[in-house]
């Protein structure tokens, strides 16, 4: 049994830290952390890649070398105790400390050199920046960019990214937050399905056709949805859902039925038609990032170059106010998009 603590003292001042004690390790911290943040052994152990039975005995190894209880057990997971928050609080300023540590480390380094970590939406990741990555890249050859898509946000604090590009907003206040602009959305279909279905021409009328949804967490599509259409998602006028982008684009653009797209894509595939139903969805582009990481100059570069990737001023398609597709050739004055993409869906531009 586990002697008696005096009370109103803090935890952390009756730790024996003291000759003869054994001081946690950063390690036994980190997994700590970890359960803490998850709620679950198992979801812990499933992101940090070890076994749950290695998990559990640092935890136990952990509660042993501080003399208190960190969690409880639940059947919906793991909660912290009382002395677990307070250890958490101080937990959490270790692991602030230790990427102070890193981003320290990088600001010694001012070349253009080494690795640069990019957390982007699958969308915006696979068919803007990607393409564009080669001029970033050839301009700086000895950087490595290791972007990461998803439609999770990425936790920047935490250097899972030293910048990321997503449609959620940030509100964590120590991060820096840059609006970059927005991405315009509209129902779209390929030329072989309006031959074979025709075109609705109202919203009402798009329920008796074939409609492809992409479900993902920053575009809260199915909550647009079922505004749009109450119980949409269970008719069967539903013939596909998928959580990627890139896969919903080859869905439409095969004619596997409408659905939505930002209003860019047209110049990448070109067979694909946008339906004029008075339906549009707006999404703000926002880029987040650690003040501290812009003193890192590959960071700063790659920062600055991600501003002028997404300039509404050049690329009318991320303005504020939405541009109809069919017009966006007139307001665009540089290169012809479809350059950045030749050899992508070169099915889908063949002329009818």
């Amino acid at each position: 049994m586990q002697p008696a603590q005096p009370r109103g003292v803090p935890i952390l001042e009756r730790i024996n830290f003291g000759p003869g004690s054994t001081t946690p390790d950063w390690e036994a911290i980190r997994i700590f952390l970890e359960v803490a943040r998850r709620g679950s052994f198992r979801s812990a152990a499933d992101n940090l890649g070890i076994s749950m039975n290695a998990l559990r005995r640092r935890i136990a190894e952990l509660e042993g070398q501080l003399a208190v209880p960190l969690f409880t057990r639940h059947v919906d997971g793991v909660r912290t105790t009382a002395e677990g928050e307070e250890i958490l609080a101080a937990a959490r300023k270790m692991e602030a400390a230790s990427f102070g540590v890193i981003r320290a480390r990088d600001r010694a380094s001012p070349a253009l050199s080494g690795e640069v970590k990019l957390a982007v939406t699958e969308g915006l990741g696979t068919f803007w920046l990607v393409p564009r990555l080669v001029e970033f890249q050839r301009a700086h050859p000895k950087l490595l960019v290791d972007i990461n898509c998803a439609m999770r946000s990425a936790d920047v604090l935490r250097l899972e990214a030293d910048a990321s590009v997503q449609l959620i907003k940030p509100t964590n206040p120590d991060l820096k937050l840059v609006k970059l602009g927005r991405l315009h959305s509209m129902p779209f279909a390929a030329a072989s399905y309006i031959d074979t279905y025709g075109t609705p021409k109202t919203v009402e009328e798009g329920l008796s056709h074939r409609l492809v949804m992409q479900v993902a967490d920053q575009t809260a599509t199915e909550e647009l949805f079922e505004k749009t259409y109450p119980g949409l998602q269970k008719a069967p006028s539903v013939v596909m859902r998928t959580n990627v982008s890139s896969a919903h684009l080859w869905a439409i653009s095969k004619g596997a039925g409408i659905g939505f797209l930002p209003t860019y894509v047209h110049a990448i595939a070109a067979r694909i038609v946008p339906i004029d139903v008075e339906l549009k969805f707006s999404f703000d582009i926002w880029l987040t990032y650690h003040p501290d990481a812009v003193r890192i100059p590959r960071v700063r570069r790659m920062v600055d170059w991600l501003i002028e990737a997404f300039d509404p001023r050049r690329f009318p398609w991320f303005r504020d106010e939405f541009i109809h597709p069919n017009d966006l050739p007139r307001e665009y004055r540089g290169a012809p998009i479809a350059n950045l993409f030749e050899g992508f869906f070169s099915d889908t531009r063949q002329s009818r």
